[in-house]
């Protein structure tokens, strides 16, 4: 060799200390356990949509595989041009859209109220607001249907909208996320002469977009879901929802299983698109939790 040769460093190998092995263990575990969960948790709707494209005698075989003898996309057709679903779908839209709207306008004012006014027996009357909450459905449909047929509303979208508006869910979610704001930023803005409702768009409500959003989501989803009340309040086809043109697949000649997965799978759709939309902000509202206060 030459003294002009360079001679090249040796590559030294680094051992994991114990910690960062531990730590390092501790990540595939980790990551492993939130797999098989998400595994769990998807795997009803994997097997939904492959039982949708199975012929409808296969369904129920004595020996249950993920793939029919036959991939039937038809399915898909046949499910959509049996019953009107792409009614069902606009009014599963619709009432969810304007009934996600309507929750949010009646949550944000009443949860402005109860966190922000000041007015006797405010926190007693938002207690008895809240306990509203451990009311199943099923007690209030009874109650509801009354009111809904002496005002003549039964078998209109406003029938299928309005009642289930005017929940406390909304208000609590929305008092809590407001707790946590300043007063200090309500104060400056009032000083400066802005009236309540102007402090409230244009100082609080921009600082709320992540729960109104897990709000919206949360409220069209109950829309979109709602089978007990639409059954009893609707009685015409054109006014079905998403859950009840479910229903129709099945008759006095059984069910149709095949075509009702389809149809299922067809129906989960719009869920899927909001929520993956409105992801950031839903993961940023319910990292916030809402549970902030004075």
């Amino acid at each position: 060799m030459t003294s002009d040769t360079v001679t090249r460093p040796r590559r030294v190998k680094t051992r994991m200390r114990p910690a960062q092995r531990r730590t390092a263990v501790k990540t595939w575990a980790n990551t492993a356990a939130i797999a098989v969960v998400a595994l769990v948790f998807t795997f009803p709707f994997i097997w939904m949509f492959f039982t949708a494209l199975k012929p409808e005698d296969e369904v129920f075989s004595s020996s249950p595989t993920f793939v029919g003898s036959e991939v039937r996309w038809q399915n898909f057709s046949d499910a959509w041009t049996l019953v009107p679903f792409g009614r069902f779908i606009f009014n599963g839209f619709f009432v969810s859209i304007l009934g996600a709207l309507l929750s949010i306008i009646v949550a944000v004012l009443s949860a402005y109220a109860f966190s922000r006014l000041r007015f006797k027996f405010r926190d007693r009357l938002f207690l008895l607001y809240v306990l509203t909450l451990v009311l199943p459905q099923e007690v209030l449909v009874v109650p509801l249907f009354i009111m809904m047929n002496k005002l003549g509303l039964v078998d209109t979208y406003a029938a299928l909208i309005v009642p289930f508006a005017f929940t406390a869910f909304g208000t609590f979610l929305m008092r809590q996320f407001f707790l946590t704001i300043p007063l200090e930023y309500e104060e400056a803005a009032l000083i400066d002469g802005a009236s309540r409702f102007r402090t409230l768009w244009s100082v609080l409500l921009p600082q709320l977009t992540a729960p109104l959003s897990v709000l919206a989501v949360f409220s069209f989803i109950g829309y979109y879901n709602s089978y007990l009340w639409p059954l009893i309040v609707i009685n015409s086809q054109d006014l079905a929802t998403v859950p009840l043109g479910l229903s129709m697949f099945t008759g006095e000649r059984g069910t149709q299983w095949s075509l009702m997965m389809a149809a299922a799978t067809l129906a989960v759709i719009p869920s899927l698109i909001i929520v993956a939309l409105l992801q950031r902000q839903l993961i940023k509202g319910v990292a916030l939790g809402g549970f902030g206060g004075r």
